[in-house]
């Protein structure tokens, strides 16, 4: 009886410490390197300079505005996306099969035409909610673009959100709340006021294009080609822009003042435009698009440094507090993954493959690749859990031999028995 009562509880007893041995795993496979990896430097780093990129399209809107009094936005996107597509477009005719650009346009032309067409509005109306509303608005509702990005994903990305990634956005957001805060403090609410229900339904407007946008990004990054967005939005940006400006700008455009100064802020302007599309795909690629996102609230904290020495503004503590509770909220974001449905397509992986050559042939992207050698990505929690699998498995076996042992005495124990009394038959019939 003491026996089975003690093989009873060693299930339980083998359970109890299973779990403490995994709780021990975690601690001691905790490592902050794990966290503060390489790869989240660089996404950091990468982030903070689409970031200052933001910052010089701003100062050179600022200077053609205060100081030569252009209010051309269309005209200052149409220089954006003319680099595109003079840029990329001619890549996507250099390719063969599904990749050319004529099979691109047969194919998805107007997804492609809608894309060009939120991504062309949401730039309009940020621009234009400036005169409806105050600087402090635009910089309070400009943040709704987090929000409606992360829903986005979840419906059409499918990425799953933990507890960790909700806070380190709500951090985000307490800098951008102390960003509005200091600059109410420094009687920076500047801004037209003729309309703030108008300016600010346009500013959340953007927000929401800007989200969409940045959406379809990710995915088509990640699916399909980045050379492939670029110079689709930069062939239908060009067509749209153009359009718009023509109805919208021809008289201002017509009655512009042309001079070195105006050029080099134009030019200013386009190429840092068109640094920031170039270079936000691979960020997107890294990251996700909500935290490019997260990073690039930073980007007024540097146009109102960069404002402190060029148009004197008010410096104020609330800046830096600012600017460390965005970083803080970024570094946290990424610190832990967003898992994925399986349902998700996966052809992510060879995008960086069809970068320089497109093919849908599963040949074409597996023969890159030695037979037999898989690239396997393991973070510091799937090595903690796989130390918790080999402590369990470990305590199995040991669990099993001790069985066993136990069977093979007891087998051993019955065949002396036998031996026994069949000795004893034998002597028994020798003396009948």
């Amino acid at each position: 009886m003491a026996t089975k009562q003690s093989e009873g509880d060693a299930p339980g007893d083998v359970s109890d410490v299973s779990r403490r041995c995994g709780l021990m795993v975690r601690l001691r496979t905790f490592k902050p390197k794990d966290i503060f990896t390489w790869q989240l430097a660089k996404t950091l780093a990468m982030g903070q300079g689409l970031a200052g990129l933001i910052c010089g399209t701003a100062i050179c809107s600022q200077y053609l505005a205060t100081s030569f009094h252009v209010n051309t936005p269309m005209l200052q996107s149409l220089f954006n996306y003319a680099l595109l597509c003079v840029t990329y477009t001619p890549m996507l005719f250099c390719r063969t099969g599904d990749g050319h650009v004529l099979q691109i346009l047969k194919r998805r032309w107007w997804k492609y035409l809608l894309l060009g067409l939120v991504d062309v509005e949401a730039n309009y109306t940020v621009v234009k909610a400036y005169q409806y509303t105050t600087l402090t608005s635009v910089q309070l509702l400009d943040s709704f673009v987090i929000p409606v990005l992360m829903i986005l994903s979840w419906w059409v990305l499918k990425t799953r959100y933990g507890p960790v990634h909700y806070i380190a956005v709500c951090i985000c957001l307490i800098g951008v709340g102390a960003m509005v805060g200091a600059d109410l403090l420094a009687g920076r609410d500047q801004g037209s006021t003729s309309n703030i229900l108008l300016g600010d339904g346009l500013v959340l407007l953007s927000a929401s294009l800007y989200a969409i946008s940045n959406v379809c990004q990710e995915y088509t990054v990640k699916n399909l080609s980045r050379v492939e967005f670029l110079g689709m939005v930069g062939l239908f940006g060009t067509i749209i822009s153009t359009t718009q400006m023509v109805i919208l700008e021809r008289n201002e455009v017509a009655n512009l003042q042309w001079s070195w100064h105006v050029g080099l802020l134009f030019s200013a302007y386009g190429l840092c435009m068109y640094a920031l599309y170039s270079c936000m795909p691979i960020v997107v690629m890294m990251s996700s698009a909500t935290a490019v996102n997260l990073s690039l609230l930073s980007a007024d904290l540097f146009s109102l440094f960069c404002g402190i020495f060029l148009f004197q503004y008010n410096f104020s503590g609330l800046y830096l507090v600012s600017l460390v509770a965005i970083l803080i909220g970024f570094i946290t974001f990424n610190a832990v993954p967003t898992p994925r449905n399986l349902t998700e397509c996966d052809a992510s992986s060879p995008s960086s493959i069809r970068d320089e050559g497109y093919s849908d042939d599963p040949a074409a992207t597996r023969k890159d690749f030695p037979k037999g050698e898989v690239a396997v990505r393991i973070t510091g929690e799937e090595k903690a859990y796989q130390g918790v699998a080999e402590t369990e498995r470990r305590l199995e076996e040991e669990q099993k031999q001790r069985g066993n042992i136990r069977a093979s005495g007891e087998s051993q124990a019955l065949r002396r028995v036998n031996g026994k009394q069949d000795d004893f038959a034998v002597r028994h019939s020798t003396k009948m």
